[in-house]
Order: C-alpha cells, then structure tokens, then sequence
C-alpha cells in the first residue's frame, strides 16, 4: 500500500478522498490555490502545498508543478478526484514518466474513452447498443449527408466534449448547417479537438449509467446502475439508485453490455459506462464512458457499502480487490447537488461569502463549506451534496425531501429552493423522469427568509406539546 497520496483537487472531493486516505491510514499531501488557502481540505491534509494563484489554469491544472509537488514531498501517487486533470491521458503519462503512480484508469484508456468517436469504435466491437451516427465529418456537407441517412433530429456533437459543452440539437439541415463550425469551435476551444460528428436525437430520453470497476487484468464487475435523467442544460441535478421503473431485462441487459465493454478493454479503476434509455422503444444505447470518479458515485456506495476511492488506491498500488460477480445493491439512494447559482436569475454563479450554513445530521453530506466560507468567482460553484438511503424509493424520497427542508444557507444565493421543488414535485415522486423534463419545470421564486432549522424544529415541538394537550 502507499505510504503518501497527493490530492489533485480541491472541494467537496477532495475532503471526501482525504477522508478515505485517513481511514485508510495514508498520509495525504494537499494542492491550493492561493483563493483557496484557507479552504478545508487544506486544513485536512497531512501536508499541503500552494501551487499558484486562483484561476485553475495557473494552479490546479499545472500538470508539471503538481507531479513536482508530488516528488518534493515524496508522494508515490496522485488521485485527481473529477474535472481538472482526471481525464487528461498526457497527465497520467506524466505521472508515469516520473515514477508516480496515477490513481485512476490507463493513460490509453483515458485517450480512447475521452474521443466519443473512438469510444463508439470499441463499444461496437464488445457488441454495446449504439444509436445510429456517423464517423468524424469533414464538412458542413457531410454533416448534412450522414444527417439525412439518419434521420432528423441529430445532435451535433464534439467528439472531445463533455459537460454538455460542444453538443447542439439540430432539427433540419439549416440548423445543422448554422451549427457545425460552432461546434467546432468549441471544441477546439474547450477541449483542444474540432472534431464533430451526428448522432440520432432521441425524444424524452432517459441518462442511466453504469458504474463499472477493473482490475486492468481482465476482471471487470458492476456496481449497479444510476439514473441521471433529471438535467438542466445537459447538467445533473439529481441522481438515484436504482432507476425508477427501468425493466429487469433492460437493467440486466445494461450491467452486461457495460461488463463486456470493461472487459474489452482490462479496464482498470472506477468508470462509468452512460446509456440513452429510449422508452417508448424499450431500448438502451451507448453514449460515453467517463474514464473517472463520478460527482454521483456516493448514491453507489451507500447501496453497495463498497468505498470507491478506497477500491481505486488499493488498485493503483497493486492491491485490487476480489472482482467475482456484480456487486449485491440494498435499498435505495438519491442525491442532489448543492450550487452557488441564482434559480431567479437564469442560474447565474453567486459567488461570495456563506454567513450560515447547516446540515441535517441523518444525511450523507459531501461538503466543503462551513459559516464564513468564501466561493470563488474561479471555480465550479459546487457547494456539496446531500445523499439519502432508505430501503425502498419511497423511504428515500421522503429522507431527501427532510434533508432539504433541514439544509440552511444563507449569504449567497443557492438552489436550494429550486432542488427542494423538484423533489418536491408530483413527477419526481412518480418516477416520470427524462432529460427534457426539467425544461418544462417553472420554478417558483419566494422571497421569504429561510427559517433557522434549529428554531424551526423547537417550534414544531412546542405546538406537538400543545396539540398533545388541547386536542387540536
């Protein structure tokens, strides 16, 4: 086992891996920002390092000065959590290079997962359902060709994208015509690639994915599947295990596709395999594999009790666990995210500084903010997640919709309110969940101050005191 892991992130999942490494009795070394100098994980750590100033390019994306930091305080692996440089093969060549080893899958796997033209190669080979689509397009023209071989709608997509960046819906040659050199562009832009291609747009889709884990030996198990439906501009929102109402033969047929292409591969670490889901059609297909830990992965562990991050350092230092079979899921998990975003304003970021901040106790909460903290202008503005586990949909439903109601922020603007009318809502409690569906959702802005839950909780008390006593 390693003695030391370096930590490449900051936030929410940073705290949540630097939990893990303590439980797990390894020493930590921490990376900041000079804005995030006084952020927890620093606190946390065993040993942390400034690596630049605030904007990521300058600090948590400096490959070389992060993989230095790792040889000066003789760190013998780095674990990059999600975004910055989890996805990044040249990075964990990098890694490689200088005798560090990278907590995650293959720099090949990374490189072939990470071009979804290249993804859709080898989940054709391992026999993965894929929605019909062409190859990389040289032109508008062949774009427009392979559209109407297809069949409109298309979505026009950067082969590099990612987070919805670089993906347009297209419903006639004209609109894919106006669309194709933007598209480009942004993925040049974003993620260094202009390559594009089509695929069918499927209506009322459904987003469930697999969460898969290898050994880089062969050995490849999945740990149920999630669904991640509820989307606002192609960004999760709320994910649970297992998907409401998926068929049996579908979810098995799903978990087996996502083995298989795992196996292809000896997939090594923790991934993700995402799938449309055509319900109307009854039918799953391919969509990425995201070569990393998932923001979501925590609705995964508290079914299955298995440590994701606990599993990747055991397997980046040569001590994997015992991969025979998938792994056993009990009961149910939800989970929301937590944004400094304004619901009031079109979901502009609020950066600014936390005045208050409370959790309920009976709740996972994978956080980094405390009374006083400051949210940067340059970063995702994740606050953190609350996840629930109940035995049934039901039960966690109603865990998920106490632990809002309990939640307690003040200073900046949040979605809190927003998440709460979602949960909320007739259509979440009925499972009836697509992709499009929180584009039709009207959020209903309320000026009423938050209520501290503390207070709110002696008052409940007092009036069951009450009732207790005057009958009402």
């Amino acid at each position: 086992m390693f003695s030391k892991v370096l930590v490449a992130n900051r936030g929410e999942i940073a705290v949540r891996i630097l939990r893990t490494l303590r439980k797990m009795d390894v020493a930590s070394v921490a990376i900041y920002s000079q804005a995030d100098c006084e952020s927890p994980h620093v606190m946390m750590a065993d040993e942390a390092v400034c690596v630049g100033p605030g904007p990521a390019k300058e600090s948590y994306l400096r490959a070389s000065r992060i993989i230095q930091v790792a040889k000066e305080t003789r760190a013998e692996a780095i674990i990059p959590g999600y975004g910055f440089l989890s996805e990044n093969a040249d990075f964990a060549e990098a890694c490689a290079d200088n005798d560090v080893a990278f907590i995650g899958p293959t720099p090949a796997q990374i490189r072939d997962f990470g071009l979804k033209h290249r993804a859709r190669t080898l989940a054709e080979a391992a026999k993965v359902p894929l929605v019909p689509g062409s190859g990389l397009l040289a032109s508008a023209d062949e774009a427009v060709t392979a559209a109407e071989s297809i069949g409109f709608p298309v979505i026009l997509k950067s082969t590099a994208g990612g987070g919805g960046i670089g993906m347009e819906r297209c419903n006639s040659h004209q609109e894919l015509i106006a669309a194709f050199d933007r598209v480009r562009r942004q993925g040049q832009s974003y993620f260094g690639d202009g390559g594009v291609f089509v695929e069918r747009f499927v209506e009322s889709a459904r987003h469930v994915e697999v969460q898969i884990f290898g050994d880089g030996k062969g050995n490849v198990v999945a740990l149920g599947e999630r669904d991640c439906s509820l989307q606002r501009r192609n960004q999760k929102v709320v994910e649970e295990t297992p998907a409401p109402g998926l068929p049996e033969a579908i979810r098995a047929a799903m978990l087996e596709s996502a083995v298989n292409l795992g196996r292809s591969v000896d997939y090594r670490s923790a991934g993700t395999v995402e799938y449309i889901y055509d319900e109307a059609r009854q039918a799953f297909y391919f969509l990425e594999v995201n070569t990393r830990l998932q923001v979501e992965h925590p609705v995964t562990e508290l079914v299955t009790g298995v440590d994701l991050v606990e599993w990747m350092v055991g397997t980046a230092a040569g001590e994997p666990p015992i991969l025979t079979g998938n792994v056993a899921s009990r009961g149910a998990a939800m989970e929301v995210r937590l944004y400094a975003e304004d619901p009031a304003r079109n979901f502009l970021p609020s950066p600014g500084r936390l005045d208050e901040v409370a959790f309920p106790r009976d709740a996972r909460v994978d956080t980094w903010i405390a009374p006083g903290a400051e949210v940067s202008a340059h970063y995702d503005p994740l606050l953190g997640k609350l996840i629930v586990h109940g035995a049934s949909r039901s039960e966690a439903l109603e865990r998920l919709r106490e632990a809002l109601a309990d939640t307690y922020l003040t200073g900046i603007a949040t979605n809190l309110e927003y998440l709460r009318q979602v949960v909320g809502s007739d259509f979440f409690a009925a499972g009836q969940v697509s992709t499009a569906r929180l584009n039709h959702f009207i959020y209903r802005a309320t000026d009423r101050a938050p209520v501290d839950p503390v207070i709110l909780k002696v008052l409940q008390a007092a009036l069951h005191r009450h009732c207790g006593t005057a009958g009402c």
